[in-house]
């Protein structure tokens, strides 16, 4: 009987330190944008952007597309 109040305690222990975890995770800003990572897989440059033209539209396209969604947030 004892060992079953032991593992209620510890589980209950790590519980909290993942629940601390996540809200430090929260309140540094971790979650701030969600959007922005999926979206930058699409204009990946691959290391000859500066050598093709038109790279730099790739990093103005993101640019526009992280104000439009950071404007429809507030």
């Amino acid at each position: 009987m004892k060992i079953i109040f032991l593992l209620i305690i510890v589980s209950l222990i790590v519980a909290l330190g993942f629940l601390g975890a996540f809200l430090w995770a929260v309140r540094s800003g971790q979650y701030d944008d969600d959007y922005s990572p999926a979206v930058r897989i699409l204009f990946d440059d691959d290391g000859q952007g500066a050598q093709r033209e038109g790279a730099h539209s790739h990093d103005t396209t993101l640019q526009q597309t992280e104000n439009n969604h950071n404007t429809s947030k507030s």
